[in-house]
């Protein structure tokens, strides 16, 4: 936002309540690597350095971000945290309390993104003699107390921090719910890409697989068949817990189905898209030969007791919600989400950015929050000349 405010010299300040890219730095687990490999996952103005097919290390890409700032000379302020923002009577700027004081301003960007707070379903009581953590809060499994671990959650989070914790030694359930599983690559291209190519970037509304879940790595194809072949127990969508027993859907054989399914589609698009486009990418029949369906999903456990399971710690990979406490504004829908139309709210000068589809798929990732920046600040732009118009 802040390069595309700078293109049209539009003074501005940005202010950033921990450092640049905190949460890269200290609520990701040691290992994580982005989905996206640095070709893709970056801004169009700086590249990123190493193997471009290749996937960053959350501390590197934190170090991007510095760079990316310092390169474009962004006015950020960090360790302020914006309290609460509201409308001045008999003004047309937003009164912005901070915790080091105040702002008045013309024009808002809230690009606080989808990621805020974690979620934990209240499905198990604190009072369980089990440790539950978010995945937000994981870093490796020395943290963890001896014992097996239950992770919950299908998508790129989960499924990378049960893979971790399994090649530990340790005894891993993986309680999986409906997803979308990819290859990572297929026929000499990264998923990245066919995405690119076939459209799905494009897509402007949320699709049944996007309420899914993604479940793609940059560890490699997620396949759910492979991790259980590898020694992790999976089971069902999680669904109730009764005296030291939490009971699951038996729904685990047609999910892993359902998810297959996806993936043989995404299959049959990239090999149309090959054949009617003429090009010369190389066969890869083998990756339609998936391993033989395990014990665990032909004959799935429903109920697991956890202490007889030995199961010490419970990681929930369920994702994040927003907060907009501190937005004293008449912006929102009776859910708490933000109404607007590609960023744009019905409020004057309040704006959002890095929302999921606020103009398509790739909104909420790094590239296409930068796309989406230059639509709002062009907007901006646009209101100021007619603000500053004097005829």
């Amino acid at each position: 936002m802040s390069e595309h405010l700078s293109k049209h010299d539009i003074d501005h300040l940005v202010v950033e309540k921990n450092r640049i890219a905190e949460a890269w730095r200290s609520q990701r687990w040691d290992f994580l690597v982005t989905n996206g490999p640095r070709w893709n996952d970056r801004f169009p103005s700086l590249k990123m350095s190493g193997e471009p097919d290749g996937f960053v290390h959350h501390d590197d890409l934190a170090d991007y971000f510095e760079a990316y700032a310092d390169k474009i000379n962004a006015p950020i302020q960090t360790n302020v945290e914006v309290t609460h923002v509201s409308e001045v009577e008999g003004d047309a700027r937003y009164q912005v309390k901070t915790s080091k004081g105040q702002v008045l301003a013309k024009s808002i960007v809230v690009a606080t993104g989808p990621f805020q707070h974690p979620v934990i379903p209240p499905v198990i009581p604190t009072t369980a003699n089990v440790e539950q953590l978010h995945s937000q809060q994981y870093k490796n499994p020395d943290q963890l107390l001896d014992g097996a671990v239950l992770v919950i959650g299908s998508c790129a989070s989960g499924v990378q921090i049960a893979k971790e914790l399994n090649e530990s030694g340790r005894s891993v359930y993986l309680s999986i719910g409906p997803h979308v599983r990819p290859p990572r690559r297929y026929r000499g291209k990264d998923i990245i890409w066919w995405m690119g190519v076939l459209g799905i970037w494009n897509d402007t509304e949320p699709t049944e697989e996007v309420v899914k879940g993604f479940a793609v790595s940059g560890t490699g194809t997620v396949d759910f068949r492979q991790l259980a072949h590898d020694g992790i127990t999976l089971l069902g969508m999680t669904d109730n817990y009764q005296n030291g027993t939490l009971h699951f859907s038996d729904d685990l054989a047609a999910t892993i189905d359902e998810g297959e399914q996806d993936y043989y589609k995404l299959l049959d698009a990239a090999d149309k898209f090959i054949e009617d486009n003429g090009l010369d990418f190389p066969e890869e029949p083998e990756a339609r030969n998936l391993p033989d369906m395990p014990e665990c999903v032909t004959n799935p456990l429903t109920a697991l007791h956890l202490k007889e399971a030995n199961i010490t710690s419970i990681i929930w990979a369920t994702g994040f919600k927003n907060d907009y406490s501190w937005l004293d504004l008449d912006i929102f829908d009776e859910d708490g989400k933000p109404k607007h139309y590609q960023g744009v709210t019905d409020a004057r000068g309040v704006y959002f950015l890095g929302l999921p589809f606020l103009t398509c798929r790739g909104s909420s990732f790094i590239w296409g929050v930068w796309h989406d920046a230059s639509h709002i600040a062009h907007k901006i732009k646009v209101q100021n000349h007619y603000d500053t118009y004097d005829g």
